[in-house]
């Protein structure tokens, strides 16, 4: 590596746009976000129940705004919408400049609905758009989960020329559905007047978790041959989306869209950071590498890229053979892909309802001491 080039200029220079996947008012204050634009080329935020929930549990920096929220005698839902709708806008900000750069495929910064409204299309909807309204910029994105009932939310809320960053995406069948419903919702933007030029999306397909059961899973059957597969499916199946993102985009209703004036829905590498010490810890980063995709890293994991990230260019297009050998062998294992998919949408769900728990939690034990 020479002084001016790093990892992370060689993955931006592949066309790996690098988000951070943490938010904080104290990143914001400090700093620390415009530091890691300028030295780490991230140019984009994506947040999450459980991202706000630990940011607001080492509360300094939102103290006096707590305390103007308990004096008005602020309820801890609405306190949690103003709380994480002002990070979010501040953040995007910050990124303007990125996304003016970029004509808005970056500068992105994301906020998800209430994950417990993830089985209910209209809530989604509506909340969809008040936290739109509430952040009120251009480079917001709105978090929506891929849920059978997300699908419907995600075409009407894109209809509404709203940008929507699709989460917890686990499988490739799911995944067309998710590519379906927003070319479904340009379609009605298009026929509602809407510029398509100022939609934008990202399909958040998560890969480490992918690993973690299905490893589990291998361990139980305990062959040699399983033992074998272990760590390699999440890359496998993200690696087949990237096929299928290909695919997608170039059928007569997409191109058609496209010419248009409409944005390609990027894919979004999420859940990179690996869950386990014996693995590279640059893994789920440099054996996806593609043009048109985004990889949203813990900061840990962004850091370990920048100081020794090994970046080579076509890691997904020649790998399309050998992911899907793996996928087979796999299923010839025993292991069921569909039961793990399913397993993994609920889980992740149910996970993002605990962390908005304590995110109640932690905001109403702040407005009690505030008061």
């Amino acid at each position: 590596m020479t002084e001016t080039t790093t990892p992370t200029i060689a993955l931006s220079a592949a066309g790996v746009s690098i988000w951070l996947d943490d938010l904080s008012r104290q990143r914001i204050q400090s700093g620390g976000l415009k530091t890691l634009i300028a030295e780490r080329n991230v140019v984009g935020v994506t947040t999450n129940p459980t991202i706000f929930a630990g940011a607001l549990s080492k509360g300094e920096a939102y103290a006096s705004q707590v305390a103007t929220l308990a004096a008005a005698g602020t309820s801890v839902t609405d306190a949690v919408f103003e709380i994480t709708t002002d990070d979010v806008a501040a953040a995007c900000d910050i990124f303007r400049p990125v996304y003016d750069a970029t004509n808005g495929f970056d500068g992105r910064v994301s906020i998800e609905v209430e994950p417990g409204f993830a089985h209910d299309a209209e809530k989604t909807l509506a909340q969809a758009q008040q936290l739109w309204n509430k952040v009120n910029r251009p480079n917001a994105m709105i978090k929506i989960p891929a849920t059978i009932e997300g699908l419907e939310a995600i075409t009407e809320t894109i209809a509404l020329g709203i940008s929507v960053n699709v989460t917890l995406i686990f499988s490739l069948e799911r995944y067309r559905a998710v590519i379906n419903a927003y070319l479904s919702g340009l379609e009605k933007a298009k026929a509602a007047g809407i510029d398509l030029s100022t939609i934008h999306s990202v399909a958040s397909f998560f890969v480490s978790r992918v690993d973690t059961e299905i490893d589990k899973r291998l361990a139980a059957v305990g062959t040699t041959e399983a033992l074998a597969l272990q760590s390699k499916a999440g890359v496998a199946n993200a690696q087949l989306a990237y096929q299928v993102f290909e695919q997608s985009f170039t059928t007569e209703r997409a191109s058609g869209l496209l010419a248009a004036g409409a944005n390609k829905q990027r894919p979004l590498w999420a859940s990179t950071g690996v869950k386990s010490a014996d693995l590279p810890d640059t893994l789920y980063v440099t054996e996806l590498v593609a043009p048109e995709v985004v990889n949203t890293m813990p900061e840990k994991t962004l850091e370990a890229t920048f100081d020794h990230g090994v970046i080579v260019e076509g890691a997904v297009t020649g790998a399309y053979d050998a992911a899907n050998a793996v996928l087979d062998a796999i299923a010839a294992q025993g292991v069921s892909y569909d039961d793990v998919t399913r397993v993994l949408e609920e889980e992740g769900v149910s996970k993002f309802i605990i962390s908005w728990n304590e995110l109640l939690d932690t905001v109403t034990a702040a407005l009690e001491s505030a008061k």
